[in-house]
């Protein structure tokens, strides 16, 4: 699908989002550690149920796990202690607010609202699987030392790489293209059906 073949009325709306996309990313920069916060909460929440876990602090821009896993350090042994900074897998809300700030129309606001609170359980889970995923690549022996099944070390694995490679960007794109179904069948779904009876 050529850019020059698009419609006035798509090209516009692309116009508009990569603008807004700039725009948001660089006041996101600045107000991520606020929006972000209730990611670190749920994160700790969903950590505190593993058994590995012994506490988990939050203060702006980290959250800190210390574990009962204990590693051989010079003499003696020393608890494993991860951190990461929450706003890290966040970036999925300028993608949904400039595209639903691009696509308007009658509650574009309170889309916007409900869809940053939709976003956080996808960006907690990519936070506890980073922190996961440091917590076992740290322990030596892997998987027999952790106590945990083969198969368990690699689900955390997965976990990780869809929490940091696929959800913070399709998640947003599916949120906006369910929250503004209405406008992507008015503008979208009409030039996509045009296309493909022209391609037969």
């Amino acid at each position: 699908m050529k850019l020059l073949s698009l419609p006035q009325t798509l090209k516009a709306f692309l116009g508009r989002t990569v603008l807004l996309l700039v725009l948001l990313t660089g006041l996101w920069t600045q107000v991520s550690l606020w929006t972000s916060t209730p990611v670190a909460v749920l994160a700790q929440w969903a950590l505190k149920t593993s058994d590995w876990v012994v506490s988990v602090r939050t203060q702006p821009r980290l959250i800190e796990v210390q574990t009962q896993l204990a590693v051989p350090v010079r003499g003696g042994h020393g608890d494993i202690l991860v951190d990461a900074d929450p706003a890290h897998y966040a970036y999925g809300l300028p993608i949904l607010w400039a595209l639903l700030m691009a696509a308007g129309g009658w509650g574009c606001w309170a889309k916007a609202l409900g869809g940053w609170v939709l976003l956080l359980p996808f960006q907690a889970f990519s936070l506890s699987l980073d922190l996961l995923k440091q917590i076992a690549l740290a322990m030596p022996g892997g998987a027999r030392t952790l106590g945990i099944a083969q198969w368990q070390m690699e689900a955390i694995g997965l976990g990780y790489q869809l929490g940091a490679l696929v959800l913070p960007t399709l998640v947003p794109m599916a949120l906006w293209l369910w929250l503004d179904r209405a406008f992507v069948i008015r503008v979208v779904q009409p030039h996509l059906a045009a296309n493909l009876l022209l391609k037969k």
